[in-house]
């Protein structure tokens, strides 16, 4: 079966900011796809179009307002065809809000963990003192506890300097 959806930006667990970039493939009925983007306590719609014959590739956005209540820094983004048929093809994949992680969040960078590193001894190098939640926050799809990393990983380090 040829799927109907495919977002390929983001993936799962992407970290991402105010402007949310979406991508991928889609069948859709008369060419729109609804974008939700919620977390349980607020959430925000939008759509973007897609070619009505054939699978396309298809680019939209959303803006997350800086005056959202979100309380949770995992959102999950659900795109849908539902134009045609509310209970059409849909696709949910969880992300990690940038800005209820870091204020000011503008971005990320990699960094490879060497041996002897600490989040805490991470977080020094990178943010001049020993606050590591952003760090863990931002990699908790890949980090089970703070006290856990090995050399060679590689985390994201959420910047708001970028």
């Amino acid at each position: 079966m040829t799927p109907t959806l495919d977002i390929q930006q983001p993936r799962p667990f992407d970290l991402v900011g105010d402007t949310i970039l979406i991508a991928g493939n889609a069948t859709a009925f008369e060419g729109t796809l609804t974008i939700h983007v919620s977390e349980g306590h607020d959430e925000y719609s939008s759509f973007t179009q897609v070619g009505s014959l054939g699978l396309r590739q298809f680019q939209g956005s959303i803006d997350i307002p800086a005056t959202n209540s979100f309380q949770l820094n995992r959102l999950f983004l659900t795109l849908a065809d539902d134009t045609g048929n509310e209970n059409g093809p849909s696709v949910t994949i969880p992300v990690l809000f940038g800005p209820r992680i870091l204020p000011g969040y503008r971005g990320w960078q990699p960094y490879t963990v060497q041996p002897g590193d600490t989040l805490s001894s991470i977080a020094q190098s990178q943010y001049g003192n020993g606050n590591f939640q952003p760090i863990f926050e931002a990699n908790q799809h890949v980090l089970a506890s703070p006290n856990l990393i090995f050399p060679g990983q590689v985390l994201r380090i959420p910047r708001d300097d970028i």
